[in-house]
Order: C-alpha cells, then sequence, then structure tokens
C-alpha cells in the first residue's frame, strides 16, 4: 500500500485527501506563515533598531558639538566686551558671560518647571476611563434586572 499522497506531489488531486489530511495542511501551511511573519518582524526590528542607534549617536555628537560651541560663544563674547572696554579688565568680561549663561539656564529651568508643574497625570482619561466603568457596572446591573423582572 503506498503512501498518503501529499499535495506537493506529482499525481495531488484535492478531493483525494480526507478532510482531516486538508485540515493538518492548512495548519502546517499556517504555522508556517506565522513563523516566515515572525522572522520578517525580527529582521525589521533589527533594522529599525540599528536606524535608531545611528540615529541617537548622531544627535549625541551634535549636542556635544552644540556644547563646545557655546563654550566658544561664550569666549568670543568675553573677548569682545573687554575689546569694547568694559571696566575691571578681562576678569569681569568673563565675569558678565558667566552672569548671562547663568541667567539663561535659570530660564530654562524656570520654564521646565513651569511645563512639568502643568503635567496633569492623565487626569482627564483617569476621569473618563473611571466614567467608562460605572455606566458598564451600571448598564450590568440595569440588564440583569431587567432579565429577572421579565422572568
Amino acid at each position: 500500500m503506498a503512501g498518503p499522497v501529499t499535495r506537493h506531489a506529482p499525481g495531488y488531486r484535492a478531493t483525494e485527501q480526507s478532510v482531516g489530511d486538508l485540515v493538518s495542511l492548512a495548519a502546517t501551511d499556517v504555522s508556517q506563515l506565522v513563523r516566515c511573519e515572525i522572522e520578517l518582524a525580527k529582521l525589521e526590528l533589527k533594522n529599525d533598531l540599528r536606524r535608531v542607534g545611528v540615529g541617537a549617536a548622531l544627535l549625541g555628537v551634535a549636542a556635544f558639538t552644540g556644547c563646545l560651541i557655546l563654550v566658544l560663544l561664550c569666549f568670543a563674547l568675553a573677548y569682545g566686551l573687554h575689546a569694547l572696554g568694559l571696566p575691571g579688565g578681562m576678569w569681569a568680561a568673563f565675569l558678565v558671560t558667566a552672569f548671562a549663561c547663568l541667567l539663561l539656564a535659570a530660564l530654562a529651568v524656570l520654564i521646565g518647571w513651569r511645563k512639568v508643574r502643568k503635567l496633569t497625570g492623565l487626569r482627564r482619561t483617569r476621569r473618563t476611563v473611571s466614567e467608562d466603568l460605572t455606566l458598564l457596572r451600571r448598564d450590568d446591573g440595569t440588564a440583569d434586572d431587567a432579565a429577572a423582572k421579565a422572568r
């Protein structure tokens, strides 16, 4: 007696297979499809992570370069103030520059603190979810009461 005819065999015809064989073949195909989709997702995720890593590294380089530029601009400001004849000499020019940087940092902290203070902690979302849950509980109770009265 010959073995079962597989669908890849030359004389394959769907009518020769039992329902169980067809279900088995469909399950095999689905599991193979899922495995292929998972592999594709892994490859895409790996590529995306590589791009994110390169992007983060380039942003880090840009931030470091920005800090260096800020330092150079501070030196230029101090020397410029000294060249303009700021009383007190070079140390006063650097002191004024440091004070300007301190004001800039304080302003950034103040603005950041005000933005963080306005965070609501998803207050509206929590409220609407609570209302939805209350409404669902009320609907469940109403449906049970209506069913009990109908009996």
